[in-house]
């Protein structure tokens, strides 16, 4: 991010750039800086934008060798693509000949294959910015920034309370924090007690909170939040599938440490945003790997017998939770 940032301030672009990962805030965020650094507001003959699978990459290099209309650049930005995962050789062809110094691409994908052969023309040829999910000190330290530009104050530990209520995507903290700032309009100093009041919890959240208070055989709790999601109109099913998961990532998050593997490699191997493995990796001490197991054997079967119509969904959950945190 850091040479993106620099180029973006110098007005030093390269011809082209691929912003890939999981982390969709970032990757739309850049993209619109790019888009308003490289053409003034409002040009829409030097700018053009493609978006989807079905993306024709003929017409695209016809428009790429048209020089651009009154202009310094043309940009083209193609977004979801997929021409990094199969179908991009053709334009891996057409850049690798020398696209005109007028027009610009930039790419920006979910997933893709570095082996492929437009990975590695635009490796060579331009800039590649994978714009993964931040770790838990990035994101305070990023929390922390949006607060005191707000000339606001919040402690260390509140953001951190903030960020297990709220999740780890970036654009959910965004929208939350634009409440918690509204909500405290006539204070400088926010509290954990205002995330309460006005944050919503991600139902994940709300799903490990459960599994913690049923670690800790804090049946009332593990019940109280079971009821929430209730109220809130959440399906049963769903929410001992969301337990299973839980359970399911404990487990693997477990084998994974006794293994010796850090929270880093944890996250990459189990597909876990940093954050949220150090909690599983804190959760996972709790249990052991035959315990998991078994839960997750008892959920499989209690989902078979619903289905069945030995018992009622709500009830099955309910016993669920009883039984794990007795």
């Amino acid at each position: 991010m850091k040479s993106l940032n620099e180029d973006l301030k110098t007005g030093q672009f390269k011809q082209i750039y691929l912003l890939y990962g999981q982390e969709a805030y970032l990757k739309k965020q850049y993209k619109e800086r790019f888009i308003k650094a490289m053409v003034p507001e409002g040009d829409t003959m030097n700018y053009s934008y493609y978006e989807g699978k079905k993306t024709d990459i003929k017409e695209v290099i016809d428009l790429a060798e048209t020089l651009p209309f009154f202009a310094e650049r043309r940009l083209i930005v193609f977004e979801d693509t997929g021409f990094f995962k199969s179908g991009g050789n053709d334009l891996a062809d057409y850049i690798s000949s020398g696209i005109p110094e007028t027009t610009f691409f930039i790419f920006i994908e979910n997933e893709v294959d570095k082996r492929g052969k437009l990975y590695k023309t635009v490796k060579a040829k331009g800039h590649i910015a994978e714009l993964a999910a931040q770790d838990e000190n990035t994101l305070r330290k990023w929390v922390s920034g949006l607060i005191r530009k707000e000339k606001k104050e919040m402690s260390q530990p509140d953001i951190a309370y903030f960020l297990n209520k709220v999740g780890t995507d970036m654009e959910n903290i965004t929208k939350e924090l634009e409440k918690l700032f509204c909500y405290c309009l006539d204070r400088n100093v926010i509290v954990r007690e205002d995330v309460d009041a006005i944050c919503v919890t991600q139902i994940t959240n709300h799903i490990f909170d459960m599994v913690n208070a049923v670690a800790a055989k804090d049946q009332k709790r593990a019940l109280d939040l079971y009821y929430d999601l209730l109220a809130l109109k959440e399906p049963p099913m769903r929410i001992l599938a969301l337990m299973s998961k839980e359970y399911r990532d404990l487990f693997h998050v477990k084998e994974l440490s006794r293994q010796g593997y850090g929270r880093k490699d944890i996250a990459s191997k189990a597909g876990l945003h940093p954050f949220v493995a150090g909690k599983y990796m804190d959760l996972a001490k709790r249990f052991q790997p035959g315990e998991l197991r078994k839960v997750m054997e008892e959920s499989a079967d209690l989902e078979q017998r619903v289905k069945t119509g030995l018992i009622t969904d709500t009830l099955a959950v309910e016993l669920f939770i009883v039984k794990q945190s007795a």
